[in-house]
């Protein structure tokens, strides 16, 4: 088990950075792609053998990615993209004209797995359910979930456009003023989540390890392919179902558009259709290839998606600032002195830029939100006192001018307790209704105060409660990677690799899992 999770750990580092393999060519398609599409990776290498060309892919989040094609920042470094859905992206202006051909490839719907039991004992193992009855029993605390963060993972995207779809009983697509109305019934509905992720295979494994939770709100194919059976609930009144469109950008080289055209007619040949369905559990999309008994009778009614980006970004900040549980995030901030000159530099920026200086779409998802509780803990020789914010849930602003003028007063000097100072962000108490996770970022090996295996021994001994606060380790500098990867393998965290990429980058991604 330590294994298989300490390999989800590698995959999450190597997601932060562009994969090196295969090399550039004539014969290589360059895909941008979500990371719901990294369980296809073995699959791809057959179509070096099978279809003459080789695939590689560049993972980012669904906004993120969606940024980076409307902005044309792909063009010169993509031939094509594969998310889960172009729903987000084909809101934004300008769009299309960045699109070339699209070709689905397999449907996976996002609906809500259940353990059995707890299934029975709501009666929703053998009736029709909706979201109205969900989001009722979510409200008396009759059940819990996980999902995916909607700023980060389509999954949780497209589960909170079907939930406020259904919800806000909207005959067409969601309108910015039905936002509004339905807000408190949304707010009822995610009173129940208590897990949340960037993506929707690291929501998987953190549900496989907390024994606390229900349930989960996922893409049909993750919840099929868990070791622990779920009753799957599909709501009688509608979902919003992943279709994976393989896109070749408009800016892609006359070679490249070959190479996508036998990549798209390889995928969608019966026999790989097939594999897909195996390996993957996601529906084919090719007539002919009859979809496996895993997937039931229910039939998929398919929930209006709104027609307006102004609409899908209200949406998603109204489920931040007002609908979600509240995060409780510590940050745990080497500044000794290997981080003088441009390495604080790069703190300072990262820090300041989640105070709303970066005003992209992905980056004002990713700024501290309104009601979050913020500890900063930045350490040297020993930890200093934590310096706690908290953000209000109207006017943020003055709090987030008060967290970016700390973090331009960040200085380097001195050693480096990294142990002492995680251990005293896990000693500080848990604030009451929120979701709380500490981010440990350092660039170099521990030199002062207790050492490893003196925090694992600590962090055991803590209450049941506290240990279920996941650390994020940034890699920096000379930091220490096996060691990292311990301390988020102990925790049931993550591991970020800001050795290759930009600070800023990696903290605007940690922030889709708190």
């Amino acid at each position: 088990m330590r294994r298989a999770l300490l390999a989800v750990l590698l995959l999450l580092s190597a997601a932060c950075a562009p994969s090196e393999e295969p090399a550039d060519g004539p014969d290589v398609l360059r895909v941008l792609a979500g990371s719901e599409i990294k369980d296809l990776e073995p699959l791809l290498k057959r179509a070096e053998q099978e279809a003459g060309m080789r695939v590689k892919l560049t993972y980012t989040g669904t906004l993120d990615g969606a940024e980076q094609v409307a902005s044309g920042r792909a063009d010169t470094r993509q031939d094509a993209t594969w998310f889960s859905s172009n729903r987000y992206l084909s809101l934004i202006d300008g769009s299309q004209a960045k699109l070339s051909t699209q070709t689905k490839i397999m449907i996976s719907p996002v609906v809500l797995g259940m353990k059995r039991a707890k299934a029975a004992e709501l009666g929703w193992d053998g009736k029709p359910v909706s979201w109205a009855d969900i989001a009722a029993a979510a409200k008396d605390g009759r059940f819990s979930f996980g999902m995916t963060n909607p700023a980060s993972s389509n999954s949780g995207f497209s589960a909170l456009v079907g939930v406020a779809a259904a919800l806000s009983d909207a005959d067409d697509a969601l309108s910015a003023e039905q936002v509004g109305s339905v807000t408190p019934r949304l707010k009822e509905f995610f009173s129940a989540q208590r897990l949340t992720a960037g993506s929707s295979g690291w929501l998987a494994d953190a549900y496989a390890r907390d024994s606390r939770v229900d349930g989960m709100v996922n893409y049909e194919s993750v919840l099929l392919g868990l070791r622990e059976p779920l009753t799957l609930v599909y709501p009688s009144d509608g979902v919003v179902t992943a279709d994976y469109p393989l896109t070749l950008l408009a800016s892609a080289p006359e070679n490249k558009k070959a190479l996508y055209d036998k990549l798209t007619a390889w995928l969608r040949t019966p026999a790989v259709q097939q594999k897909i369905m195996t390996d993957t559990h996601r529906r084919p999309i090719v007539p002919g290839v009859g979809p496996a008994p895993e997937f039931g009778s229910a039939q998929l009614i398919e929930l209006p998606f709104p027609n307006r980006r102004s609409t899908a970004d209200e949406l998603i900040a109204t489920y931040l600032n007002q609908v979600r549980v509240p995060p409780q995030t510590t940050f745990v901030l080497d500044t000794s002195g290997s981080m003088a000159g441009g390495r604080i530099d790069a703190l300072r920026q990262a820090l300041v830029a989640l105070t709303g200086a970066d005003t992209s779409a992905s980056g004002a998802f990713s700024r501290f939100r309104n009601r979050e509780a913020v500890t900063m803990i930045p350490f040297n020789d020993s930890a200093t006192t934590p310096v706690p914010f908290t953000v209000p849930e109207r006017d943020p602003g003055p709090v987030l001018a008060d967290i970016k003028r700390f973090a331009e007063g960040l200085t380097a000097g001195g050693g480096t307790a990294i142990y002492d100072s995680l251990r005293a962000a896990y000693d500080r108490p848990a604030e009451a209704g929120h979701y709380s996770s500490i981010v440990l970022m350092t660039d170099g090996e521990n030199t002062h105060g207790a050492d490893y295996s003196a925090f694992e021994a600590h962090y055991r001994s803590l209450p049941e409660e506290r240990r279920r606060t996941p650390t994020f380790v940034v890699l920096f500098g000379e930091s220490d990677a096996e060691e990292m990867r311990a301390v988020a393998e102990l925790t049931g965290g993550a591991v970020f690799d800001a050795r290759s990429t930009s600070l800023s980058g990696v903290f605007k991604e940690i922030r889709g899992y708190q």
